[in-house]
């Protein structure tokens, strides 16, 4: 199963770089958590003639994702337009699909990049010739410098409040490539200028343009032109798309749990552990065997019925006499050793060994010998 998946996130990967017509790099971009919603901002004033407005996009870098602004940039040769890239979830994971000039525009995913990309399409202009023409409905263009120009107007269904900038997934939009547009995806693909990518590079090493730093509303939302981060015609962004969440960290989860944190934080508790451990080798198991031997000594002896007062715990066996009990012992009473080593606590029972030896050992560690020891003949 899990080779049957990585088979189709591979197939997947090699289908869209198909389609996008960009390095391998860049396609195989994926990340676990979906980009921000879009910010809502301002187009900037159309700087000339054949410029052709990029939308900007959330790109992915090791510290998270970061803002990369709109901007109008020069296409490689007259005739080309731009195909915006997008974020798309699949098995688990956003891919990014890096964006392509072509002679059609092609699909990007139905995001609503706005400003002539309403999600499918590009209604901003039209190459006529070597000339370009400028849609004036959805571009921001001065009419004394550009006069290429004409007004339609462009039905845009990204009048409700949603700005995804992904495609599928939770809450992803859901658009799906039409056979026009996976037509124009085996023409002609042509990769982002020097100038894009030189804007793409300088917007990655700009810390205001994280999201976890600007909350999805950038303070750089759109230049005149590539790389052109500050001056005149730099537009900061009015508001986030949404309510920017940050985004569930798998690595972190573990840390919060303070139940957990004891034994994995072990030089910050050794104090804790100090008092545990005492606890550990204040019961050891020598302790647990001391109520079984009083036990049987307890219940041993009464299955002797030969010597029932030698079988009698402790404290209701009568202190001896020592004189007649040692001369009743030398006369041969039968089992003179089992009263010599009934009891070692007290008093010394008569027998030919001296009772010291018995005196150095103690009840608890040494167990009384078995009825077999106390009945061999003498």
């Amino acid at each position: 199963m899990h080779i049957m998946r990585s088979i189709r996130s591979l197939l997947f990967a090699l289908v869209m770089l198909s389609v996008s017509g960009a390095s391998s790099a860049q396609v195989l971009v994926s990340v676990n958590f979906g980009p921000p919603a879009l910010p809502v901002y301002e187009q900037p004033l159309c700087p000339a003639e054949g410029y052709i407005w990029v939308p900007g996009y959330w790109a992915w870098s090791p510290v998270g994702y970061y803002w990369v602004p709109g901007t109008w940039a020069l296409a490689p040769e007259p005739g080309l337009l731009w195909t915006p890239g997008y974020w798309a979830f699949d098995d688990a994971l956003y891919y990014w699909h890096p964006g392509y000039w072509g002679p059609v525009v092609g699909f990007y995913g139905g995001i609503p990049y706005g400003y002539g990309y309403p999600g499918s399409g590009y209604y901003g202009g039209y190459w006529r010739g070597r000339q370009f023409y400028y849609n004036q409905t959805v571009n921001n263009v001065n009419v004394t410098n550009i006069h290429n120009v004409y007004n339609t107007t462009v039905v845009n269904n990204a009048t409700t409040v949603n700005r995804v900038s992904y495609n599928g997934g939770p809450g992803g939009i859901t658009a799906r490539p039409t056979p026009e547009q996976q037509a124009a995806a085996r023409q002609r693909q042509v990769p982002p200028t020097s100038e894009q990518r030189q804007h793409e590079h300088a917007a990655g090493t700009n810390r205001e343009l994280l999201a976890s730093v600007n909350q999805g509303r950038p303070p750089i939302a759109a230049t005149p032109k590539p790389a052109e981060f500050s001056g005149r015609g730099v537009i900061a962004a009015n508001r986030a798309g949404a309510p920017y969440r940050v985004p569930e960290n798998r690595v972190s989860p573990p840390r919060p749990p303070t139940a957990d944190s004891p034994r994995e934080n072990g030089p910050e508790n050794n104090p804790r552990r100090g008092e545990t451990e005492p606890r550990r080798t204040m019961t050891p198991r020598p302790e647990v065997p001391r109520p079984p031997n009083a036990s049987e000594r307890e219940k041993g002896p009464p299955r002797n019925e030969t010597e029932p007062r030698t079988t009698v715990p402790r404290s209701d066996v009568p202190r001896p006499p020592s004189a007649s009990a040692r001369e009743g012992a030398s006369r041969g009473e039968n089992n003179p050793h089992p009263q010599r080593e009934a009891r070692p606590e007290n008093a010394p029972r008569p027998g030919k060994e001296p009772p010291p030896p018995n005196r150095k050992t103690p009840p608890d560690r040494e167990p009384p010998p078995p009825n077999g020891a106390e009945e061999r003949p003498h």
